[in-house]
């Protein structure tokens, strides 16, 4: 399963390349697939197109085609579509040209922006319970000198 910044940087790719694969009224057939693997083994991206003639829309085809090649699809627009598959001869191609390793990225269980909001909402926490101590604390010290007051006035 792709990120949405994985599939938007492919989307990206995707728009400089050429169709490779057209689908016709044959539909996805086992031909068809035997293509997908092919040319996913060997681009990692690759970019269809559905004729007219097809009684399938271009999102089927995508699905359909992913679900036989254990593909991601990545966009439909209009009557074409692309799919991606990681390809581990395309990686070891990478590496031997001495190209960076495909880096795995960390997956974080805490959301920045919640994680903040949360330790905001503490730090004013412990203020208000400073604030709210310091003024306990001036009214006890206050009422322990009207009543020494009160005990010096009312000896008099």
């Amino acid at each position: 399963m792709l990120t949405s910044k994985e599939r938007a940087e492919l989307r990206a790719k995707a728009n400089s390349i050429d169709t490779t694969l057209i689908v016709g009224k044959g539909g996805v057939s086992e031909a068809l697939i035997a293509d997908v693997e092919i040319q996913l083994d060997n681009r990692e991206l690759v970019k269809g197109k559905v004729l007219e003639t097809a009684f399938m829309t271009p999102r089927e085809v995508s699905d359909a085609i992913c679900e036989a090649t254990g593909a991601d699809g990545i966009s439909c627009v209009g009557n074409k579509f692309v799919i991606y598959r990681f390809s581990e001869k395309l990686q070891a191609e990478r590496n031997q040209v001495g190209r960076a390793k495909r880096k795995v990225t960390p997956v974080s269980k805490s959301n920045p922006v919640r994680k903040g909001a949360k330790q905001r909402r503490l730090v004013a926490k412990a203020e208000r319970e400073r604030r709210n101590e310091y003024f306990r604390q001036q009214a006890i010290d206050k009422a322990i000198e009207r009543s020494r007051e009160k005990q010096l006035h009312g000896e008099e």
